[in-house]
Parts: C-alpha cells; structure tokens; sequence
C-alpha cells in the first residue's frame, strides 16, 4: 500500500509544475493546460484523502469523490469555454502569445 505522504507530494509536484507553468510561459495553450494541470492536481489529493479515509473507517469517504466530480464538471466547462476563447482570440489577433494580445485595443 502506497502512503498518503507520496501522493500528496505527487500532488504538490505537480500543483508546482502548473503554477510555475502558468507564471512563466506566454502562449495561451501552454497556460490553458498548466490550469488543468493543477485541477487534476486537486484532483489527485482528494482521491488521495478519499482512499486514506475509506480506509481508516470514516464516514467522509464519499465527499472526495463527490468533490472530484465537480472538479471534473468545472474544468470540462472551462475546457469548452476557453478553448472557444482561445479560438477566437486566434482567429482574430493571429497569435496567442499573451503579451501580444490586447482586445482592449483597437
């Protein structure tokens, strides 16, 4: 049996690796999956408590994989919207590097 020390650093892990994604890189996809990066990153810690709870005979068993659930409904809302953003943004300004995308200007 695996602890839950190494998932939860697992997690932490990769939480890093999307916030550092979403820091330092400029192109909108790169950003866009560094965000779905650190949801399944949540993700992974509360399937973690999930199985650590299950397992030690408490009652909250359940409530992670219920919060997984709405993680999943989040991010595959954020997955259909953003990516029409994104294809938009594309279409009209010819580039997704952030820094060159300014729809505030004409």
């Amino acid at each position: 049996m695996v602890p839950l020390s190494w998932y939860l650093i697992l997690s932490a892990i990769l939480f890093s690796l999307g916030v550092l994604g979403f820091l330092l890189k400029r192109n909108i996809i790169t950003i866009f999956m560094s965000i779905e990066l650190m949801l399944n990153a949540v993700n992974l810690t509360f399937v973690a408590f999930a199985n650590y709870w299950n397992n030690h005979g408490l009652k909250l068993a359940l409530s992670g994989h219920v919060f997984v659930f709405f993680v999943m409904v989040v991010a595959a809302a954020e997955a259909a919207v953003g990516l029409g953003i994104i294809i938009a943004v594309f279409r009209t300004r010819e580039t997704l590097n952030v820094d060159r995308v300014n729809l505030l200007k004409l």
